[in-house]
């Protein structure tokens, strides 16, 4: 096991040289990580001399072309499947609700969609509003104690009508990694088309989606060291089938058919220093590797680097009275996302008290409020959520739950 030059990788990210910003421990990367040096210079660059129209035949506008095609070519790379199968919109929850509204030729009064009470709301909500037409939803329910999906649940609800199921790799909350490949698998056994949402797990580690078998899956780059953008991915023969959300006359044109407001071209050209960044981890830390099989070395470093620390913290988070863990408190079995129920008081008042000491958290619903309702939480009350990836470090760990310690009655 190659262990991860932490020095290394924050000089890759100019967040940590920032005086606002400088000996903090940032845990709420789940809602939006900072940005690598590579996507941060390819944007300013882009803004500079190529903010012109792209892909006319003058040299400008002929390059900055070229670095948006670069985009879908390199990420394409690390997740695994062909560039043409690659969608940006301005955020994964902009995503669905385009998505669904292509799909809407596809299904017929009766057919029916299955959606989980584990999702975020963008992931389930554009679906659910489909219902008023004549669509049959189908819920897919958490276990309430431990708002874990029951993947032998599903079967109860896929018959001969099912279209379309929607469901996270993990949750925003109690991040607990259902086993993606397997119920893909049983997905396209029934007939059905699979949906997989991976917002939540794409930042510690782009996967490799040919392996995972969903037919359609989303993730947001600005939680993934990059641009406010979101990433759809699906192939063009179900692209094909789906009805063109964009200007009539460029329905012929696939990356055009599912943006119907125009792509940001800037943020598009600049989403390829997220594989420059990984590119670079993975020649610093494997130096003399071919490119061969470096998706899965780099995915491997950030796993690796990562899971030590989600067993630290939850073995703290454990010891502390007062937080109730949402999620398995084994760190094999979910990502480095990790929600707590605060006991006795508000988690909100709780953010600022942790801020005075140098700890960025976040509390909320996390738009799951589905989620904490079945699980019988508030979601007006909320959750303290904490969030790192793997430019976390073990001081960061400590420092959270000695500020925990602190702060929380004895």
């Amino acid at each position: 096991m190659t262990s991860l030059d932490l020095d290394f990788v924050r000089a890759q990210f100019p967040a940590f040289a920032e005086p606002t910003l400088r000996d903090q421990a940032f845990f709420e990367n789940a809602g939006g990580s900072y940005a690598c040096r590579p996507v941060i210079d390819l944007l300013g660059e882009y803004y500079r001399r190529l903010k012109v129209q792209p892909y006319y035949p003058y040299p400008a506008a002929t390059e900055a072309g070229a670095w948006m095609d670069a985009s879908h070519e390199r990420l394409a790379e690390y997740l695994g499947v062909s560039a043409d199968e690659l969608h940006f919109g301005p955020s994964t929850s902009q995503n669905t609700y385009v998505l669904a509204q292509a799909f809407r030729g596809l299904l017929q009064p009766g057919d029916e969609i299955v959606v989980t009470t584990q999702d975020h709301e963008a992931n389930g909500g554009v679906w659910r509003r489909l219902a008023a037409e004549g669509f049959v939803l189908r819920e897919w329910q958490v276990d309430p104690a431990s708002g874990a999906l029951d993947p032998d649940a599903l079967d109860a609800l896929l018959n001969e009508r099912t279209r379309l199921v929607v469901f996270p790799q993990c949750s925003n909350i109690v991040a607990q990694l259902n086993p993606v490949a397997r119920l893909t698998a049983k997905i396209r056994a029934a007939g059905a088309l699979s949906l997989v949402d991976g917002v939540s797990y794409a930042p510690h580690g782009l996967p490799d989606l040919r392996a995972l078998g969903a037919d359609i899956y989303l993730f947001s780059l600005y939680k993934t060291f990059g641009p406010h953008q979101g990433l759809m991915v699906l192939g063009r023969e179900l692209l094909d089938r789906l009805a063109n959300q964009g200007h009539f006359f460029n329905a012929s044109l696939p990356r055009k058919r599912l943006t119907p407001a125009g792509p940001d071209h800037a943020q598009i050209a600049a989403a390829g220093g997220i594989a420059s960044y990984f590119d670079t981890l993975d020649a610093h830390h494997h130096p003399g590797a071919t490119p061969a099989g470096r998706a899965q070395r780099v995915r491997e470093l950030l796993h690796d680097a990562e899971q030590p620390l989600l067993a630290r913290l939850l073995d703290g988070l454990g010891q502390l009275k007062g937080l109730r863990i949402l999620g398995p408190a084994d760190a094999t079995q979910r990502a480095a996302t990790v929600a707590v129920q605060v006991l006795g008081q508000s988690p909100a008042a709780l953010v600022p008290a942790l801020a005075q000491r140098g700890i960025l958290a976040a509390a909320g619903h996390f738009y799951a409020v589905r989620l904490l309702q079945a699980m019988g939480l508030d979601p007006q009350q909320g959750v303290l959520r904490l969030s790192f990836v793997h430019y976390n470090s073990a001081q960061d760990i400590e420092r959270l739950l000695a500020a925990l310690d602190e702060l929380l009655p004895a």
